[in-house]
């Protein structure tokens, strides 16, 4: 079975992400969805909460594992037995990030691969960040995340707020 890791700190799992991880499904037979702490990101959830976001947003894709990881990600990797990392590019500024820790991976690990997704043009502006911004004002949101996801971050918010 071709396994692929697709890791992130997805706070929250947007609909880009649902859409990278659906055609990931094209190419290999498993998604794993990494899910990391990522502290210095400071995320509005925490990582059990984040995980069962992306549980919710991923169910209706066969194929797909939600779990959190933490420590190297090419240690990460050899564990899970996948062949390769998925990574979603939006635009060309996320090229050069990407394309550095994909070489750093490589020279941690010389059989790991590192397989690019263009984001759909439909998510390709989208990020956690903006779609937390947009909630925080009361913008729609069917459009960025799963209902149920798009009703946690609204409660969330509002609990920070209190």
């Amino acid at each position: 079975m071709t396994i692929g890791i697709y890791p992130g700190t997805f706070d929250p799992i947007t609909r880009g992400h649902a859409d990278v991880i659906a055609r990931s499904l094209h190419v290999v037979q498993q998604v794993v969805v990494a899910v990391a702490p990522n502290p210095r990101k400071a995320p509005l959830f925490d990582l059990k909460e984040r995980v069962e976001l992306a549980k919710i947003a991923t169910r209706d894709l066969p194929g797909v594992v939600v779990e959190p990881f933490d420590g190297l990600l090419v240690e990460y990797v050899r564990r899970r037995g996948a062949q390769a990392i998925i990574r979603g590019l939006r635009a060309v500024s996320d090229f050069e990030h990407e394309f550095q820790m994909a070489l750093l991976n490589r020279k941690l690990d010389k059989n790991l691969e590192t397989m690019f997704l263009m984001a759909s043009e439909e998510y390709s502006y989208l990020t956690s960040s903006m779609v937390k911004e947009v909630a925080s004002v009361g913008g729609p949101l069917h459009d960025f995340l799963h209902p149920e996801v798009a009703e946690r971050l609204i409660t969330q918010l509002r609990l920070t707020r209190s």
